[in-house]
């Protein structure tokens, strides 16, 4: 059976993300939205035109470097990476963890 790019199935669950970060595409700094991030990729957005299918991209997440990445789709302003190496799953949670603590805001405290 030919396999095609469609038949082939995500490896990773899509974690959905809502971060700024700082990214490094074409050797110059691109600041993008972090929309969803996996073990084997992830999906940024940023100004249309700021990469091309098969740049390398270079980012660091909350002060944690991703792996080495290529762009393998762009679509408009949006784009997907796909990472060369895996990101840890433990790495994953801890980042979706810290954007929750976020996300909740002051934390209420009942006084006894």
């Amino acid at each position: 059976m030919a396999m095609n790019i469609h038949s082939i199935s995500r490896a990773s669950e899509r974690r959905p993300m809502s971060l700024t970060v700082k990214s490094l595409v074409r050797s110059r700094v691109v600041f993008v939205d972090l929309l969803d991030i996996s073990e084997g990729g992830c999906k940024i957005k940023a100004k249309a035109g700021f990469a091309e299918v098969g740049d390398r991209v270079t980012m660091k997440v909350n002060g944690i470097n991703a792996p080495l990445g290529l762009i393998a789709w762009v679509e408009g302003s949006t784009a997907g990476v796909a990472f060369e190496g895996a990101m840890h799953p433990a790495v994953i949670d801890f980042l979706c963890a810290q954007q929750d603590e976020r996300d909740s805001g002051p934390r209420l405290r009942r006084i006894a």
